[in-house]
């Protein structure tokens, strides 16, 4: 990871959700297409690991995409991320619309993006991410650029900026040691704190 500055350990330890994009941030920005129509996407499962540590961490997780996919909501259903916005061409009303419901500045919500889609809302925020392959109009303006690819750990590697900032990895280390692993308990503390 690169050397974290101070500047960006500040705008991290402020975040309480990190909204982000999903083809080429989330995903490699490849769609297979199937004969029959449907889509495959990957996920890279260190990203969704983060998510639900981040989650259980009581911070919040939210999806803004301009396409409209099943897949998606698919993803965002088994990671357990409530705040899904597809078919967002425009971004900026999804992002209004998350800070209403929470009540949230813009100096609260972290947003991760790859391409001009994204410029935007990267504008609007308090912590703006660019993944290290995003478009180079939006490394421009990134607060942050990730060392790791869209749909290749970028998102972790977000998480873990914040979890150090935020000095919440003491706070998961003692909630694996007492637990011992992600059993049942664990997933329904998970599912207590939505």
């Amino acid at each position: 990871m690169n050397k974290i500055d101070e500047k960006i350990k500040e705008k991290a330890k402020k975040v309480k959700i990190v909204l982000m994009d999903v083809d080429g941030t989330l995903t490699d920005g490849k769609i297979y297409i199937l004969p029959s129509g449907d889509e495959i996407k990957a996920y890279d499962v260190k990203d969704g690991a983060a998510i639900v540590l981040a989650q259980l961490l009581g911070l919040k997780v939210g999806i803004i995409t301009g396409k409209k996919s099943t897949n998606v909501l698919e993803r965002a259903k088994r990671l357990k991320i409530e705040d899904v916005y597809v078919g967002a061409i425009n971004k900026l009303p999804a992002l209004k619309d998350i800070m209403e419901k929470y009540g949230y500045s813009t100096d609260d919500i972290c947003y991760i993006g790859d391409d001009i889609g994204d410029y935007s809302v990267m504008k609007s925020v308090g912590f703006s991410v660019a993944v290290g392959d995003a478009h180079y109009k939006i490394k421009e303006i990134a607060d942050y650029i990730t060392e790791k690819r869209g749909g290749q750990g970028a998102v972790r590697e977000v998480f873990d900026i914040i979890f150090e900032a935020k000095n919440l990895y003491e706070e998961l280390i003692k909630l694996f040691e007492k637990e011992k692993s992600w059993d049942r308990e664990i997933l329904k503390n998970f599912k207590d704190k939505r």
